[in-house]
């Protein structure tokens, strides 16, 4: 794909959404960590139901170390592997209060030594809460990059490497937003909605008429 068509492609996409934001809910960058760490094989709904309870009793690494185990886990238990999150979210606040004052660290590599953290929910926590010009590659931005040809890649972190490469400067800091709603809405994995879709001519992947 070559340069100009994917500037058209991220022109409509902020045409269509300028000041994209994700579907999470959170008031600071320690519940957007925590919500983060919860949404891995869970959807976005899911996760704000537990949280909007979750948040109310244990605002802070403190506070939600103090609940224990057991009391983290009866706001969360309707959450897939919600066991392991619980243990790794009490062990990221330990962390927390340890090393950080209590703070969310701004560096990736601090981000990555908590538990429950990957690169994909630092990325996330670097965009969303400090403003980073970072892009998470989960498995709707896989695939959008892929089926477009806007970066395709063999794995996530190849095609992050490819949309920091290729993604225009000035859209890079929404780009993780725009794919992603694109792909959980339109660019859908069974049935993507080709006919409704804002850059359907400029996309490149080969089963559209298929598709719709």
């Amino acid at each position: 794909m070559n340069p100009a068509k994917r500037r058209e492609i991220f022109e409509r996409l902020r045409a269509a959404n300028p000041e994209p934001r994700g579907e999470l809910e959170f008031r600071t960058p320690f519940e957007l960590l925590v919500a983060v760490i919860l949404s891995a094989q869970a959807t976005d709904k899911s996760v704000n139901l537990a949280t909007r309870s979750l948040f109310k009793s244990a605002p802070t690494p403190g506070k939600m170390l103090a609940l224990g185990l057991d009391g983290l886990i009866v706001h969360i238990r309707r959450i897939g592997l919600y066991r392991t999150k619980a243990k790794n979210i009490l062990a990221t606040c330990a962390l927390l209060l340890e090393r950080h004052a209590g703070e969310v660290p701004r560096e990736r590599a601090a981000l990555e030594q908590l538990p429950g953290v990957g690169r994909k929910t630092a990325n996330v926590v670097l965009n969303i809460a400090f403003g980073e010009a970072t892009i998470a590659v989960d498995t709707h931005i896989f695939r959008v990059a892929n089926r477009s040809g806007v970066a395709p890649g063999r794995n996530p972190l190849e095609v992050e490497h490819k949309l920091l490469k290729f993604v225009p400067a000035e859209f890079r800091l929404h780009a993780h937003h725009w794919l992603i709603l694109h792909g959980r809405y339109v660019c859908q994995a069974r049935k993507p909605q080709c006919p409704r879709c804002a850059i359907a001519d400029l996309c490149e992947f080969k089963a559209k008429a298929r598709a719709a």
